[in-house]
């Protein structure tokens, strides 16, 4: 793995298992970039996600290129294979340990979550420290509000002396379990994603 050289000082980590992405993920991920002036951001499509390892997820191949289909457009945005390089179960810690090592020791890093994600954090492999390792935002989106957010934030905050700041994002109350079922139903899926994206999942008959 080759250290990134790049005259980076803020990059954004996107992950999630992308299945499939849709605009959500990417309003969600464009507002914070504007917001926090990040150089750029890094979709990191789950390897095999231990909240996920009896659920029916379409194969890695598959959600990295819907997701590389998505944020070509971008130039700020890349997608990472990182946790595709690997059979063993994708933790967080260590995805975030290994991109730490590409990037300077001056180059903060921001992981980006759901605002649900945050509230059960602690159930995640080595929070203690993981919460130490870079700064998170927790994204809120119609349909996926916490009512408690602000108060486990910061409970999260004190307890491990991390950085974690919520951001209010006015995305489409649009998610990939609905995607899915459309799909299966025959239902349209036309303008809840990228048209590139809806063409692949059709092409290679996802969901069906």
């Amino acid at each position: 793995m080759q250290r990134e050289n790049r005259d980076f000082k803020k990059v954004g980590i996107m992950g999630g298992t992308f299945d499939p992405i849709h605009y959500g993920h990417l309003v969600i991920a464009e507002q914070i970039r504007c917001e926090y002036q990040l150089d750029k951001i890094i979709f990191v499509p789950a390897g095999n996600p231990p909240h996920k390892l009896d659920a029916d997820v379409s194969n890695s191949k598959h959600r990295y290129f819907m997701t590389l289909l998505a944020t070509v457009t971008n130039p700020f945005f890349e997608v990472s294979k990182i946790e595709m390089e690997e059979d063993e179960i994708s933790y967080t810690i260590h995805t975030l340990t290994k991109l730490k090592k590409i990037f300077s020791e001056d180059v903060q890093l921001f992981f980006i979550t759901g605002a649900d994600a945050i509230c059960d954090i602690e159930n995640w492999k080595d929070v203690e420290v993981l919460v130490t390792m870079c700064d998170f935002i927790a994204a809120t989106r119609p349909g996926l509000e916490s009512p408690n957010l602000e108060e486990k934030i910061q409970q999260l905050q004190h307890k491990y002396n991390s950085s974690i700041r919520k951001m209010d994002v006015p995305a489409l109350a649009i998610s990939s379990t609905d995607i899915r079922c459309r799909v299966r139903e025959g239902q349209s899926i036309k303008y809840l994603l990228p048209e590139s994206v809806e063409y692949y999942i059709y092409k290679h008959g996802l969901y069906r």
